[in-house]
């Protein structure tokens, strides 16, 4: 444990547990590029954009999670993952309006959207969270 702060007779400590960067922003990575994936016939200034926070979200999150985990070995994962979504991306989007109704088009932005929600209240949690020692 890392003493953060002390008041008096109080000490607050930060845990150091490992964090769960990992999980939740493997989620935001996948449907970012299950998303690409599904606009990457028509390219334009907003896939140009989600290319590059795709690459933000696969490589950040390396250097806020407390693992023993080589850079390479995190990108060939994540690449892994990325790949995978941006192919189910594509053929999600084949599939829209003759297997799927064409509304189901903003299902993955939407599941997005959420997890990215998610993602943020967790990492926010995990900043703020500290306990009190006795």
């Amino acid at each position: 444990m890392e003493k953060v702060s002390s008041l008096s007779n109080i000490q607050i400590y930060q845990r150091s547990e490992g964090t769960p960067t990992l999980i939740d922003t493997t989620f935001v990575l996948f449907f970012l590029a299950v998303d690409i994936g599904q606009n990457l016939g028509r390219f334009g200034f907003d896939t140009a954009i989600f290319l590059i926070v795709l690459a933000l979200v696969a490589i950040f999150p390396f250097f806020m999670a407390e693992n023993n985990i080589s850079l390479g070995k995190w990108l060939a994962g994540r690449g892994l993952i990325a790949g995978f979504a941006i192919l189910l991306g594509a053929v999600f989007n084949q599939t829209l309006g003759t297997v799927f109704p064409e509304t189901f088009r903003f299902i993955p932005f939407t599941l997005l959207i959420l997890t990215a929600m998610v993602s943020c209240y967790v990492q926010f949690y995990n900043f703020f969270k500290f306990r009190i020692s006795n």
